[in-house]
């Protein structure tokens, strides 16, 4: 007999129940291979369980969506901020500005390297302290660094931090959806060993092809081992065959 293995897939999770629920729908009552309880509890938990993957889809399709045009707006204020730190630290050097005012933009006056831009939490962090600042010091009288201008690097800021909090909140809800459904997984694979052992006790008796088909209406799927024969209606047939022979045989001896 081939061995069976529980679904991997949310696709085959839900193949497996919704053919049990079917199969358990075709049959008479005394012919029920799962108990009412147990049916019960596959249709509620069906109904759940394809909900919430159609959900995590859903989502999972928006966040691919959203990522894409996330990451663009994460480049476009990385290259503004980036941009304006480079001209404000050559004006600088040049001496276009005292040295100290870089301090208003909290960057170490003595060096003029890039601040870690690589992360998203760094960009909103110097986006935010070099447009305090360029505020700061034309408040004071300075002039205004162009190339790019702080109200543009504010306009790309702005955006990036409106889809940051977007994003962060994706991520979150992704998380709590992703989370519901590996607790619903669970279930269902407990849900399908039970329903797939009942079946298997239910049809014990059967021949072994006729076992194998009738479990394989309620959605089990068995996989041969290597090398293993098999299973054909000619592999009922044969045993029939053999068990006749063997009676024969018997009552054989038996006269004798």
């Amino acid at each position: 007999m081939p061995y069976r293995r529980l679904p991997k897939t949310d696709q085959a999770r839900l193949y497996a129940l919704k053919q049990a629920v079917h199969r358990a729908g075709e049959v008479a009552f005394n012919q029920q291979a799962i108990n009412y309880k147990t049916l019960i509890e596959a249709q509620r938990l069906l109904l759940q369980f394809e909900n919430q993957v159609a959900q995590y889809h859903a989502n999972f399709d928006s966040k691919v969506s959203d990522n894409k045009q996330y990451r663009h707006k994460v480049r476009n204020a990385r290259m503004y901020i980036s941009h304006f730190i480079q001209v404000l630290n050559l004006a600088a050097i040049r001496g276009e500005i005292k040295k100290g005012q870089k301090e208003l933009y909290k960057l170490d006056v003595n060096n003029h390297t890039l601040p870690d831009l690589t992360t998203e939490e760094n960009l909103i962090t110097w986006g935010h302290n070099i447009i305090e600042g360029e505020n700061a010091r034309i408040a004071q009288g300075g002039f205004p660094i162009y190339n790019p201008a702080i109200n543009k690097v504010k306009v790309h800021y702005d955006i990036f931090r409106e889809h940051y909090n977007q994003h962060v909140l994706h991520q979150r809800s992704h998380t709590r959806v992703y989370g519901e459904i590996e607790g619903m997984r669970e279930q269902a694979d407990a849900l399908i060993l039970a329903i797939w052992d009942q079946v298997e006790e239910f049809y014990k008796d059967e021949l072994p092809y006729a076992k194998l088909t009738q479990c394989q209406a309620y959605g089990m799927i068995y996989y041969y081992r290597k090398g293993e024969a098999q299973l054909t209606p000619k592999t009922d047939q044969q045993i029939l065959q053999d068990r006749a022979q063997q009676t024969t045989l018997e009552w054989s001896v038996m006269e004798e």
